[in-house]
């Protein structure tokens, strides 16, 4: 897992105060509350949060944090920043611009997950997983909250490059928290990797995606008939073995040459493809525009 494009804020706040944040589409959104308490609401719901928690919303979404439930918000975007260090900003919002000793400090993050081929993952985690619920399991990150709670309220030398790492560490905690616990319950090709036989096939795909699989190599890896291996695998997962192979070298292709600026062609021939035309149909297929267009994006960013 790499997180990508991260941006951090320090955010200091006196009550009442109201901070809207907007959907960023494809952006996953951090909170950790360095001196609380504060709300979470994500439309109906609302989520307390206290000094030395902190929550991921892997999909982003428009919510609020608020000192009250019932309190209406401004856009953080409307206020004024300032710079701490590159990717860190610092951001005060208290009543006539001076904040009591005893204000509230959030540590707040925008990001972009890139999980490779597995992908897919993100569109399967809840809306909010925080990170209370896995203090009894995993107490080792205890300390880092602590140690996120110190560099957000002491302001030492190098706090704000510090705090965005050991946030990036606690983000990718909570992202392997959930998968180790079996991914909540979510199903499809989650529960492929579940099982033993055909986590086993989805594991030999993951490894060597370029190779010309056909359907009874891939029921090889499982030890069973084809039949039964392509119905259970499309019972499982919803995609047949082949569509769900093609997706996978699609997402790859997409991350080397948008993330890796890999040329068109190294990427169609690690992917087991003969011609260039037959990969840009597949990658226009399964991610909605050409590999050119992708390529052509970066350059101009």
């Amino acid at each position: 897992m790499r997180l990508t494009g991260v941006e951090y804020r320090r955010i200091e706040l006196s009550p009442p105060f109201g901070l809207g944040f907007g959907a960023s589409e494809g952006r996953a959104k951090f909170h950790f509350v360095a001196r609380g308490p504060i709300f979470l609401r994500q439309g109906d719901e609302v989520h307390r949060m206290d000094t030395g928690d902190a929550v991921l919303l892997p999909r982003g979404g428009i919510h609020d944090v608020v000192s009250r439930p019932d309190l209406a918000c401004r856009d953080v975007t409307v206020f004024t920043t300032s710079t701490l260090c590159q990717g860190v900003s610092a951001l005060t919002a208290c009543e006539a611009g001076e904040c009591p000793s005893e204000h509230v400090l959030i540590f707040s993050g925008c990001m972009e997950f890139d999980l490779g081929g597995m992908g897919s993952l993100v569109g399967l985690m809840p809306e909010a997983m925080f990170v209370g619920t896995l203090s009894e399991r995993y107490p080792e990150i205890l300390p880092i909250l602590e140690a996120m709670e110190r560099e957000t309220c002491d302001e030492r030398a190098g706090f704000a490059g510090i705090l965005a790492h050991l946030a990036n560490v606690v983000a990718a905690f909570i992202v392997r928290a959930w998968a180790e616990s079996g991914c909540g319950e979510t199903s499809g090709w989650v529960s492929a990797l579940r099982d033993p036989r055909l986590g086993g096939v989805i594991s030999a795909v993951h490894r060597d995606p370029g190779r010309d699989w056909t359907v009874a190599d891939l029921a090889a890896e499982m030890g069973g008939s084809r039949s039964i291996f392509a119905e259970r695998f499309l019972a499982v997962t919803g995609l047949t073995p082949l569509r769900y192979l093609t997706e996978l070298r699609m997402r790859l292709a997409a991350e080397w040459i948008g993330r890796d600026r890999m040329p068109i062609d190294v990427a169609a021939h690690r992917l087991g493809y003969g011609s260039q035309a037959a990969f840009s149909r597949a990658f226009k297929r399964i991610n909605g525009r050409s590999p050119g267009s992708v390529r052509s994006a970066l350059r101009s960013a």
